[in-house]
């Protein structure tokens, strides 16, 4: 699967599309920051409801190429252009974290 079938396959909202042909081998689901520091692997998309610039720091770090904001939770223009600055994907849905990590489970684990 790659981030450009995020929108489509599950409707979610490209609040920043970035490169839609990278693969995604995993997803994490945390609103703790550290813990995805310690815990997400490289490739994977991070769900969460934590929508600020520090999310995009910790993302770029790790290598995390795409963060779902869940819950509808408003995206600020910082974390827009934080996104844009590191080529990381933001998108948005109304679905909770536990939804869309069921969803992304059954998709990559198959």
């Amino acid at each position: 699967m790659k981030i450009s079938n995020l929108s489509g396959m599950f409707g979610f909202e490209a609040v920043f599309p970035a490169e839609g042909t990278t693969p995604i081998v995993d997803a994490y689901t945390s609103d703790l920051l550290s813990d995805v520091m310690a815990k997400a692997v490289e490739g994977s998309v991070l769900i969460t409801i934590q929508a600020h610039k520090n999310t995009i720091a910790v993302a770029s770090l790790i290598g995390i190429r795409a963060i779902i904001i869940c819950n509808a939770r408003p995206v600020p223009d910082d974390m827009v252009q934080a996104a844009r600055d590191e080529a990381i994907a933001i998108f948005r849905t109304t679905m909770t974290q536990f939804e869309v990590s069921g969803l992304l489970y059954r998709e990559l684990r198959g």
